[in-house]
């Protein structure tokens, strides 16, 4: 439920919205949320400061509740 929530609010962000992926990473610690997109869409993902990515990461642990979930935005170099 928490990566198609975030799924959709990346997608209304990004100008590729068909090459977001939500990746659910169940770790000893918790959940990992991987966030991957276009990269030139890393920069809007991310936005000044951080700020846009914490919104996200704010939006996730509130839908999250007393679990929690960590959000992990990966940079994918698409030219190697």
């Amino acid at each position: 439920m928490l990566a198609e929530a975030l799924e959709h609010l990346v997608r209304g962000v990004v100008d590729n919205p068909d090459e977001v992926s939500v990746r659910d990473k169940q770790l000893r610690r918790g959940s990992v949320l991987e966030v991957r997109v276009h990269p030139d869409d890393l920069g809007k993902v991310i936005g000044r400061h951080g700020r846009t990515a914490t919104a996200f990461r704010t939006v996730i642990s509130g839908l999250a509740g007393k679990d929690g979930a960590r959000v992990d935005f990966v940079d994918t170099d698409r030219r190697r």
